[in-house]
């Protein structure tokens, strides 16, 4: 269904005279935007089609209800056709002509004016009225839904031609596709364009169509019944000697024999189990009596390849020297003890029962291990997961799952569909060709899914040790073990991740680096690392530890050190300019150069100038890129009570916000607060960075500070910093992620932190040298909270109410 553009058929269109040829048309009815061949043999067409021709080109076609009358009458056409216009013409058999015309619109007869030489109408356009509305939705689905399932069962229709009518995006035009092309008598067909609605032409579309999907359904049943009938012995016979001939006669017989001996050498020589090598070879029986030339032929030489390729019994043998492994991790990496300690300990484990030949121990705790590494970004997760293997002596894989939403990724392709192939866990296996590796499985937060399944379902066989031993991907369809693969998973945050497939994995927390151990990593890694990066000698460049520190300092911000080596690259490149020119042979990197070499710094220690005035308080809060510090300001001008929260908060942090209002109205006397700034003045609460949703109830005590310091008078000190969940009664709740909010506060300069007396044991995981620049203030109620955070104040005297202007500008 195709046809001229809008502008074209408008300008034809409005040349249509009021009285119009009609051509009778026999076995066809014409609907609009068609091209369409026309054959005409009597004399009173030809006359009509020989002066349209000189003429304008336009023609009115009308179906005639009677296919064998070789001249019909007005009475025997029906009262609705279409305009179109002759494209071209070609001379046909005998005196005929075949017509090539293009249909432009609906019209209806309204007085046959003439019957000599041809039939004349007056005729008048009459575009359907298509809808839009949720019928007309609905109708559009179902017609789709039902053509689909109609290509499907008829084996000669290609499955473009569903695409194509997918991709229609006009019911009117859909209708006209369908109604030209589904199988039906003339009156249906011109009982559909006699409708003026487009809503009644598909819903009698879908009638026509349900019906005829039954009919083709019967029929493909009564298809597989007749060839079940036929036995199999006389179908191999059948096939095996027509199978020879066409051999012999394309003289392929020793290339295909050849190829097939060669599949079966390798089949004995891939060492599969049971299962795999006898499906292969069913497989290379199926080869045998197809030609090379089929379709199947190619398909069936792909899984081959397939099966034969995969390290079925390929593994490497496990390096489980525990010296040598904690080389290998303390070369690789800096610091993280635990996580060190913790590969460690699986090494030792897989080593005694080795030695002790204990294969129960080696199931429960070696291979049913999957690690899950939790942290923000650049701290060196993936970085890990090649140590791990580099320590065992393993092959290392790894496939990131960002993004992914089809569940065949991991599960494969069923062999049925064109271009078919195997889930992304067996082609990982084929790359390392080695059934044990480590097996990297990156990103595992950030999974999707749609209608094509869920990922994260499927990996819940891949991951559980009672079932991936006979994992069975679609495409292979027999069982592969999956149980010697140490699979490691990394993520940013657990919030996303499926519970069932959480509960398959142990975490390993790796939180944000500090200050020196930032340093420490790039003095021992990262220099060495942009050394050979950039093409240059250890003595040509000296990055000195001010230097490093001014970089860590004013240009990052971050828990990880992936932008910190970006920004040694930077320094780098800009010392080998000057040694490429020739202009030196070693530049020594201070503090000075880094700024010259960078610009300004992006970063500075701004808590302590933004908490001067009162209104304002510093929170922790903790996002899946690392800990971060957020300011809470509050202000107050005349009104009658009312609240007003900005700043992209979500409901548990708006609620903190009429906790603390509240807590504080209710306490209001004990506090020394003015109660009647509670009936004449309203208040606004804002979050800085209002394009980043935030949400939690940690910032309750940073929000109950931050209204307690405006209605009072008086700045929070500037040094503090807070995070602690509030309650109605004055409770403070313990709340999560201590570790890396209190690295944020130290990286910003804050020096005191208030936190939850119940979150005091989490400071066991901070380092020493962090833990001794900060002073810990535990706090088991709002009102410790106000007494450590605020200057002193002397409650005697309430703060006059301000008038007509804000607390902040």
């Amino acid at each position: 269904m195709f046809g001229l553009n809008q502008h074209n058929t408008e300008a034809l269109l409005s040349q249509m005279p009021e009285e119009m040829p009609v051509l009778p048309l026999r076995n066809v009815v014409a609907f609009p935007f068609s091209v369409l061949p026309i054959a005409v043999g009597t004399p009173r067409s030809l006359r009509l089609v020989r002066e349209a021709i000189h003429g304008n080109h336009l023609v009115v076609l009308v179906a005639a209800k009677d296919p064998d009358l070789e001249e019909p009458t007005p009475d025997d056409l029906y009262e609705v056709g279409v305009v179109a216009t002759i494209q071209r013409t070609a001379p046909g058999e005998g005196d005929s002509v075949q017509l090539m015309v293009q249909t432009l619109e609906r019209v209806k007869i309204s007085r046959w004016t003439s019957h000599d030489p041809y039939l004349k109408a007056q005729v008048y356009l009459a575009p359907d009225h298509e809808e839009n509305d949720k019928e007309a939705e609905a109708l559009n689905r179902g017609l789709v839904s039902l053509s689909r399932e109609i290509v499907a069962l008829m084996p000669g229709v290609p499955d473009e031609v569903a695409a194509f009518i997918e991709r229609i995006n006009s019911n009117r035009i859909l209708s006209y596709v369908i109604a030209a092309n589904a199988r039906m008598e003339q009156d249906q067909r011109a009982a559909i364009l006699a409708l003026d609605s487009v809503n009644a032409k598909m819903r009698m579309l879908l009638g026509i169509l349900s019906q005829e999907k039954e009919v083709l359904e019967i029929g493909q049943r009564i298809r597989e019944e007749t060839q079940e009938k036929v036995s199999q012995e006389q179908r191999e016979f059948f096939l095996r000697r027509q199978m020879d001939s066409i051999r012999k006669e394309l003289g392929e017989t020793q290339d295909e024999a050849a190829e097939v001996a060669d599949y079966r050498r390798k089949i004995e020589e891939a060492n599969m189990p049971t299962e795999a090598q006898e499906q292969a070879i069913r497989e290379v029986k199926r080869m045998e009596r197809l030609s090379s030339q089929s379709a199947e032929y190619g398909v069936i030489r792909t899984y081959l390849d397939w099966l034969v390729e995969l390290p079925w019994n390929t593994m490497t043998d496990d390096n489980l020297d525990i010296a040598h492994a904690r080389q290998v991790l303390n070369e690789d990496h800096y610091d993280l003890k635990d996580i060190k300690t913790r590969i460690l300990e699986f090494l030792a484990i897989r080593k005694l029962a080795h030695e002790r030949q204990s294969e129960n121990t080696i199931a429960a705790d070696g291979a049913a291990v999957i690690l899950l590494f939790v942290g923000p970004p650049g701290v060196g997760k993936t970085s890990l997961g090649k140590s791990i293997a580099r320590a065992l002596g393993r092959e290392f894989t790894r496939m990131s799952l960002g993004g992914m939403r089809d569940e065949s990724e991991i599960r494969g392709h069923r062999r049925t569909y064109i271009g078919a192939m195997p889930g992304r866990i067996i082609q990982a296996l084929k790359r390392a060709k080695t059934r044990n590796p480590v097996f990297m499985l990156d990103e595992v937060d950030k999974i999707g899914n749609d209608w094509r399944g869920d990922p994260a379902s499927a990996l819940l066989e891949v991951l559980d040790p009672q079932q991936n031993n006979a994992f069975r991907d679609h495409y292979l369809d027999v069982d592969f073990d999956l149980s010697d693969i140490i699979f490691i998973a990394t993520a940013n945050q657990l919030d996303t991740i499926p519970r069932p497939l959480l509960d398959r994995m142990e975490i390993i927390q790796l939180d944000g680096y500090t200050e020196y151990e930032k340093i420490r990593i790039a003095q021992e890694h990262l220099v060495k690392r942009q050394l050979q990066v950039n093409s240059l000698n250890a003595e040509e460049i000296i990055l000195t530890e001010d230097a490093l520190r001014a970089i860590v300092r004013d240009y990052t911000r971050e828990a990880g050190v992936r932008n910190l080596e970006r920004e040694i690259g930077a320094v780098m490149r800009k010392v080998a300019i000057q040694i490429a020119a020739g202009d030196t042979q070693q530049v020594e990197v201070t503090a000075q150069h880094v700024r010259e070499f960078l610009g300004k710094p992006r970063f500075r220690f701004e808590a302590a100038n933004r908490v001067e005035i009162p209104g304002v308080a510093t929170g922790m809060a903790w996002t899946p890129v690392g800990g971060d510090i957020l300011f809470i300001e509050a202000t107050r001008s005349k009104g009658h009570g009312q609240m007003t929260i900005t700043g992209q908060l979500g409901k548990v942090m708006e609620e903190s916000v009429r906790i603390a209002y509240s807590y504080l109205r209710s306490h209001a006397q004990e506090l020394g607060i003015n109660e009647d700034l509670f009936e004449n003045s309203d208040f606004h609460i804002h979050v800085p960075e209002g394009a980043v949703p935030k949400d939690g109830p940690s910032a309750g005590i940073t929000m109950t500070t931050a209204l307690y310091s405006l209605l009072i008078g008086q700045p929070v000190r500037a040094d503090v910093a807070m995070t602690g969940e509030t309650t109605l009664r004055g409770q403070v709740l313990p709340i999560g992620g201590v570790k890396m909010k209190v690295l944020a506060a130290h990286r910003a300069g804050l020096r005191t932190i208030i936190l939850p007396e119940i979150n005091m044991e989490d400071l066991d995981d901070l380092p020493d040298s962090v833990r001794e620049e900060l002073t810990f203030v535990p706090v088991a109620r709002i009102d410790e909270v106000l007494a450590n955070a605020i200057r002193p104040v002397s409650f005697q005297h309430e703060p006059v109410p301000v008038e007509n202007e804000t607390v902040l500008a």
